[in-house]
């Protein structure tokens, strides 16, 4: 990465992030060429990160610099008091962002000047509720994280007792959640003749846009019941798969910036690839994305298995092992020898025959793709970030394939020992004895199975709200107990070469 920069950069005073310092970055900086004070608003996007900021930001900044969607800009929003900081960061460089982009060869750098407002971060969302009330808000996205749909684990349904949910609907004029303030807004254009607006979801999520529907719908019912099917008749919920890597933003990632010539509070890299697959239903018109590269079509649900099972699982498959073995990033997971064995043989046998083909790429392929995507050695994307929140996202990207596995009869050997690298990790410590420090949300309760799953395995399965129907399975059982106790008797690395058939070599011994 030195390397590149120096061949890339000369030094310079960093320029502080503004419209009007535009002019003065440096001529290989490409920046927004059209007239951003001339833009007006058409979307509301909830849950301002980095994804956002790099995917479909990105997406409308670039119909933009084609001319086009001159009305669809971003106004920016949250509904959690930390989104307050980030509002801050970007008011404060008029909103302007800058892309790093990480190709293994290269380092190129955008701003991006698609979203022109922060809106205030208030207790009861007031300020959210009456922008998106305004007529000129035509679609509200989201980037609310897997875990954000207050999905029940039992019934699949929406959770009617997290206090967030009861909040809402004993005050529902003014809300916790986003889908309690989304419900709010419909509400007022509904009795004002504003008319509905599409709500799109833009997480990571199986049926996306399903989840979301579930979630504003049910909500509502349960205040208004006449608003509910209103909602459901009117607003469009279009199911969408979305793709990039991208870390998240700390030191070095402004120390970068700033070696590009930009003083740039929450600048954002990510890796030289990006995917936006769509379903064409937007109830109040929409931007041409396509026209960007996206892909409208009707048949989401094919490319979303596929980067789900295969991307997102897959980053599960390596972020507990890595976490264990001290293995810092993404990256270093695949030049391990034996994490990446793991994760090649997992992909190849457990999850790709669950996986069906895309128009001109089949899951073979694409695994071979995402393998030289999590290669890439300039995207410092670490393990802990991907391992976040794993009481989400192992229900959501590894217990479905395991479901599907069980139900066919087809080997489970490496999912199970994916689970069981998992309840590892959550005991807190890695194997050379340093502290993993908490990174879930429910980490308290997955601390307190993993500790007792070391003596007795099954108390880690017996966590329902995260396994289901899974912790009845006795096939699923049995492996995943076998591969717990060899990891707490042998280690995980002896874990990993009984899996990959991998022995183990005379400089290991001597190590």
């Amino acid at each position: 990465m030195d390397e590149l920069m120096e061949n890339q950069t000369a030094k310079r005073t960093p320029t502080k992030l503004s419209q009007a310092a535009l002019a003065e970055l440096h001529e290989g900086i490409a920046v927004p060429g059209y007239d951003r004070a001339a833009l007006m608003p058409g979307i509301i996007h909830i849950g301002l990160g980095n994804f956002h900021r790099a995917h479909q930001a990105w997406y409308l900044h670039r119909l933009m610099q084609q001319g086009l969607a001159k009305n669809w800009a971003i106004i920016g929003a949250g509904v959690r008091p930390y989104d307050a900081t980030m509002r801050q960061k970007l008011l404060a460089q008029d909103c302007l962002t800058t892309l790093i982009e990480l190709a293994p060869d290269r380092v190129s750098t955008e701003i991006t000047g698609s979203m022109i407002g922060y809106l205030p971060i208030e207790d009861g969302n007031g300020p959210l509720i009456r922008a998106m009330s305004d007529p000129s808000i035509r679609i509200v996205s989201l980037t609310v994280t897997e875990g954000g749909y207050f999905v029940d684990p039992e019934t699949g349904g929406l959770d009617t007792g997290h206090p967030d949910i009861q909040h809402d609907v004993v005050d529902p004029a003014h809300p916790r959640t986003v889908f309690g303030a989304i419900v709010a807004a419909l509400k007022t254009r509904r009795d004002t003749g504003a008319g509905p607006f599409t709500v799109q979801s833009c997480d990571n999520l199986r049926g996306n846009g399903r989840a979301t529907r579930q979630a504003v719908v049910s909500l509502a019912r349960l205040t208004d019941k006449k608003l509910a099917d209103w909602i459901d008749q009117a607003c469009s919920f279009p199911n969408s798969m979305v793709d990039c890597i991208v870390p998240a933003t700390g030191p070095e990632e402004i120390a970068l910036a700033r070696k590009l010539g930009i003083d740039d509070a929450a600048p954002v890299t990510h890796e030289n690839y990006r995917q936006w697959v769509i379903e064409d239903d937007f109830c109040t018109g929409r931007p041409d994305w396509d026209k960007a590269g996206a892909v409208f079509t009707p048949s989401v649900h094919d490319y979303e298995v596929m980067k789900i099972r295969i991307l997102n699982a897959g980053h599960q498959v390596l972020a507990n092992a890595g976490e264990l073995l001290s293995v810092e990033t993404i990256a270093d997971c695949m030049a391990h020898p034996l994490i990446a064995a793991l994760f090649r043989k997992v992909q190849q046998e457990e999850i790709a025959p669950y996986v069906a083909a895309v128009p001109g790429l089949n899951p073979q392929d694409y695994a071979e793709l995402i393998e030289r995507r999590f290669s890439n050695p300039a995207i410092r994307d670490t393990v802990r970030r991907v391992a976040f929140d794993g009481s989400s996202r192992h229900p959501g990207f590894i217990h479905p394939i395991l479901r599907d596995a069980l139900a066919a009869g087809g080997p489970i050997a490496g999912l199970s020992l994916v689970e069981a690298l998992w309840a590892r990790m959550c005991a807190g410590t890695r194997e050379d004895s340093t502290g993993i420090e908490a990174n879930d949300p429910n980490w308290g309760g997955l601390a307190e199975a993993a500790q007792a799953a070391r003596l007795r395995p099954q108390a880690w399965l017996e966590q329902h709200t995260i396994y289901g129907g899974l912790s009845d399975s006795h096939s699923f059982a049995v492996e995943f107990s076998r591969w717990l106790s060899l990891i707490w008797s042998e280690g995980c690395e002896a874990a990993l070469r009984t899996y990959t058939g991998q022995e183990q070599t005379k400089g290991d011994l001597e190590t």
